[in-house]
């Protein structure tokens, strides 16, 4: 089993990304934790855990609102 990050942008569109690959879930929730700042300067606003080809969550980069 592949555990890999899909990218999306603000409109829900595709957006570019690194092509990473994991052994774990608990590896690729670690990569994204380290990660997830840089992927949202670069226009990234959510990302979905896919295990092989099914979604296993999807969750924003965006802040918070107040």
């Amino acid at each position: 089993m592949a555990w890999s990050w899909r990218y999306e942008g603000a409109n829900g569109e595709p957006a570019e990304g690194p092509a990473e690959s994991f052994g774990s879930q608990a590896d690729a929730e670690s990569w994204i934790g380290q990660t997830w700042r840089e992927l949202a300067t670069s226009g990234v606003t959510s990302v979905a855990l896919v295990e092989d080809d099914r979604v296993e969550y999807r969750m924003s980069l965006l802040p918070a609102a107040e």
